[in-house]
Protein backbone atom coordinates (compact mmCIF):
# COMPACT_ATOMS: atom_id res chain seq x y z
CA UNK A 1 0.00 0.00 0.00
CA UNK A 2 0.89 3.22 -0.75
CA UNK A 3 -0.73 6.58 0.24
CA UNK A 4 -3.54 5.04 1.47
CA UNK A 5 -4.52 2.91 -1.41
CA UNK A 6 -4.14 -0.63 -3.21
CA UNK A 7 -0.95 -0.90 -5.44
CA UNK A 8 -0.76 -2.26 -8.71
CA UNK A 9 -4.16 -2.91 -10.79
CA UNK A 10 -7.74 -1.59 -9.40
CA UNK A 11 -8.62 -3.60 -6.65
CA UNK A 12 -11.36 -5.84 -6.57
CA UNK A 13 -14.06 -5.54 -4.14
CA UNK A 14 -12.74 -8.76 -2.18
CA UNK A 15 -9.24 -7.59 -2.30
CA UNK A 16 -10.07 -4.24 -0.72
CA UNK A 17 -12.50 -5.85 1.91
CA UNK A 18 -9.46 -8.24 2.91
CA UNK A 19 -7.14 -5.41 2.85
CA UNK A 20 -9.62 -3.44 5.23
CA UNK A 21 -9.90 -6.66 7.44
CA UNK A 22 -6.84 -7.19 7.94
CA UNK A 23 -6.05 -3.31 8.56
CA UNK A 24 -9.09 -3.66 11.28
CA UNK A 25 -7.41 -6.44 12.85
CA UNK A 26 -4.07 -4.72 13.30
CA UNK A 27 -5.75 -1.53 14.87
CA UNK A 28 -8.70 -3.14 17.18
CA UNK A 29 -5.32 -4.36 18.76
CA UNK A 30 -3.91 -1.03 19.64
CA UNK A 31 -7.40 0.08 20.48
CA UNK A 32 -7.62 -2.19 23.20
CA UNK A 33 -3.87 -1.50 24.46
CA UNK A 34 -5.05 1.96 24.47
CA UNK A 35 -8.28 1.58 26.08
CA UNK A 36 -6.31 0.11 29.28
CA UNK A 37 -4.28 2.49 29.68
CA UNK A 38 -7.21 5.74 29.17
CA UNK A 39 -6.41 8.62 31.40
CA UNK A 40 -9.41 10.40 30.13
CA UNK A 41 -7.32 13.01 28.23
CA UNK A 42 -8.79 12.49 25.28
CA UNK A 43 -12.35 13.84 26.43
CA UNK A 44 -10.96 16.76 27.85
CA UNK A 45 -9.07 17.39 23.92
CA UNK A 46 -12.87 17.17 22.89
CA UNK A 47 -13.74 19.50 25.50
CA UNK A 48 -11.71 22.03 24.35
CA UNK A 49 -12.54 21.56 20.62
CA UNK A 50 -16.10 21.62 21.28
CA UNK A 51 -15.80 24.76 23.33
CA UNK A 52 -15.20 26.98 20.14
CA UNK A 53 -18.48 25.80 18.56
CA UNK A 54 -20.68 26.54 21.56
CA UNK A 55 -24.62 26.23 20.43
CA UNK A 56 -23.71 24.12 17.21
CA UNK A 57 -25.77 21.57 16.95
CA UNK A 58 -23.72 18.22 17.85
CA UNK A 59 -23.36 14.55 17.17
CA UNK A 60 -21.43 12.32 19.80
CA UNK A 61 -21.92 8.94 20.00
CA UNK A 62 -22.24 6.47 23.38
CA UNK A 63 -19.19 4.03 23.28
CA UNK A 64 -18.90 0.56 22.66
CA UNK A 65 -16.05 -2.11 23.11
CA UNK A 66 -13.29 0.11 23.18
CA UNK A 67 -13.77 3.36 22.01
CA UNK A 68 -12.57 5.96 23.10
CA UNK A 69 -15.65 8.00 25.86
CA UNK A 70 -16.72 11.06 24.22
CA UNK A 71 -19.62 11.17 26.61
CA UNK A 72 -17.69 13.74 29.08
CA UNK A 73 -17.30 16.68 26.52
CA UNK A 74 -20.67 15.44 25.24
CA UNK A 75 -21.99 16.68 28.54
CA UNK A 76 -20.55 19.33 28.93
CA UNK A 77 -21.85 20.51 25.14
CA UNK A 78 -25.18 19.57 26.22
CA UNK A 79 -25.17 22.48 28.85
CA UNK A 80 -24.95 24.97 25.31
CA UNK A 81 -26.59 23.35 22.84
CA UNK A 82 -28.46 20.57 21.04
CA UNK A 83 -26.36 17.19 21.03
CA UNK A 84 -27.05 14.03 19.78
CA UNK A 85 -26.45 10.84 19.13
CA UNK A 86 -26.60 8.07 16.09
CA UNK A 87 -29.27 5.65 15.65
CA UNK A 88 -29.18 3.10 12.72
CA UNK A 89 -32.44 2.86 10.49
CA UNK A 90 -31.55 -0.09 8.76
CA UNK A 91 -28.53 -1.37 6.56
CA UNK A 92 -27.22 0.58 3.60
CA UNK A 93 -28.69 4.03 4.82
CA UNK A 94 -27.30 6.58 6.44
CA UNK A 95 -27.71 7.09 9.96
CA UNK A 96 -30.09 9.62 11.93
CA UNK A 97 -29.57 11.23 15.23
CA UNK A 98 -31.28 11.91 18.08
CA UNK A 99 -31.11 14.33 20.55
CA UNK A 100 -29.44 12.68 24.08
CA UNK A 101 -29.29 14.63 27.71
CA UNK A 102 -26.63 12.73 30.18
CA UNK A 103 -28.69 10.38 32.30
CA UNK A 104 -32.01 10.10 29.56
CA UNK A 105 -33.58 6.31 29.38
CA UNK A 106 -31.59 4.46 26.84
CA UNK A 107 -32.89 1.42 25.17
CA UNK A 108 -30.33 -1.59 23.41
CA UNK A 109 -29.88 -0.31 19.98
CA UNK A 110 -28.18 -1.83 16.78
CA UNK A 111 -24.73 -3.48 17.63
CA UNK A 112 -25.13 -3.03 21.00
CA UNK A 113 -25.29 1.19 21.13
CA UNK A 114 -27.91 2.39 23.35
CA UNK A 115 -30.07 4.55 22.19
CA UNK A 116 -32.96 7.61 23.35
CA UNK A 117 -35.85 5.08 24.56
CA UNK A 118 -38.19 8.22 22.74
CA UNK A 119 -35.81 9.59 20.17
CA UNK A 120 -36.26 13.28 19.14
CA UNK A 121 -34.28 14.13 15.40
CA UNK A 122 -31.70 16.64 15.36
CA UNK A 123 -29.40 17.08 12.52
CA UNK A 124 -26.26 17.88 13.44
CA UNK A 125 -23.69 20.37 12.19
CA UNK A 126 -20.26 18.68 13.83
CA UNK A 127 -20.06 14.86 14.27
CA UNK A 128 -17.55 13.62 16.45
CA UNK A 129 -17.17 10.20 14.91
CA UNK A 130 -15.77 7.02 16.26
CA UNK A 131 -13.22 4.92 14.05
CA UNK A 132 -11.21 1.99 14.26
CA UNK A 133 -8.17 3.31 12.72
CA UNK A 134 -6.68 7.26 11.04
CA UNK A 135 -4.02 8.41 9.52
CA UNK A 136 -2.24 11.43 9.16
CA UNK A 137 -4.42 12.94 6.12
CA UNK A 138 -7.90 12.06 7.43
CA UNK A 139 -8.00 8.80 6.24
CA UNK A 140 -10.55 7.04 8.71
CA UNK A 141 -11.07 3.12 8.77
CA UNK A 142 -14.90 1.81 10.72
CA UNK A 143 -16.13 -1.10 11.29
CA UNK A 144 -17.23 -1.85 7.88
CA UNK A 145 -21.04 -0.98 7.15
CA UNK A 146 -20.35 2.53 5.74
CA UNK A 147 -22.98 3.97 7.84
CA UNK A 148 -20.96 7.48 8.43
CA UNK A 149 -19.69 7.65 4.91
CA UNK A 150 -23.19 7.46 3.45
CA UNK A 151 -24.38 10.22 6.65
CA UNK A 152 -21.14 12.66 6.00
CA UNK A 153 -21.91 12.27 2.29
CA UNK A 154 -25.60 13.25 2.66
CA UNK A 155 -24.87 16.04 5.45
CA UNK A 156 -22.40 17.48 3.05
CA UNK A 157 -24.91 17.66 0.32
CA UNK A 158 -26.88 20.32 2.10
CA UNK A 159 -24.26 21.91 3.66
CA UNK A 160 -20.93 22.56 5.96
CA UNK A 161 -20.31 19.68 8.30
CA UNK A 162 -17.54 19.36 10.55
CA UNK A 163 -16.01 15.94 10.81
CA UNK A 164 -14.07 14.98 13.98
CA UNK A 165 -12.45 11.53 14.39
CA UNK A 166 -12.41 10.74 17.94
CA UNK A 167 -9.56 8.26 18.66
CA UNK A 168 -6.74 7.10 20.93
CA UNK A 169 -3.26 8.62 19.87
CA UNK A 170 -2.08 4.94 18.84
CA UNK A 171 -4.75 3.95 16.48
CA UNK A 172 -2.81 5.98 13.99
CA UNK A 173 -1.25 4.62 11.36
CA UNK A 174 0.60 6.12 8.44
CA UNK A 175 -1.44 4.51 5.77
CA UNK A 176 -4.93 2.45 5.01
CA UNK A 177 -6.82 1.00 1.92
CA UNK A 178 -9.61 2.96 1.16
CA UNK A 179 -12.21 3.67 -1.82
CA UNK A 180 -14.34 6.58 -3.39
CA UNK A 181 -17.29 6.00 -1.14
CA UNK A 182 -14.64 6.54 1.64
CA UNK A 183 -15.47 10.09 3.64
CA UNK A 184 -12.23 12.01 4.99
CA UNK A 185 -12.35 13.44 8.32
CA UNK A 186 -12.14 17.16 8.86
CA UNK A 187 -10.11 16.56 12.05
CA UNK A 188 -8.97 14.22 14.62
CA UNK A 189 -8.78 14.52 18.20
CA UNK A 190 -7.01 12.14 20.43
CA UNK A 191 -5.22 11.98 24.00
CA UNK A 192 -2.52 14.07 22.63
CA UNK A 193 -3.51 16.31 19.98
CA UNK A 194 -5.94 17.61 18.01
CA UNK A 195 -5.18 16.98 13.74
CA UNK A 196 -6.81 19.47 11.45
CA UNK A 197 -6.57 18.37 7.26
CA UNK A 198 -6.77 20.79 4.60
Amino acid sequence: MTGGALTGADPTASQLAGAKQAARAAAFARRRAAHAADTGAGAARLSELLARHRGVPVAGYLPIRTEIDPRPAMAEAAAHGAVSVPVIQAPGTPLRFALWEPDMPLVPGPFGAPIPADPVWSVPEILIVPLVAFTGTGRRLGYGGGYYDRTLQQLRARGPVLAAGFAYGDQRTETLPFDPNDQPLDMVVTDRDILSFP
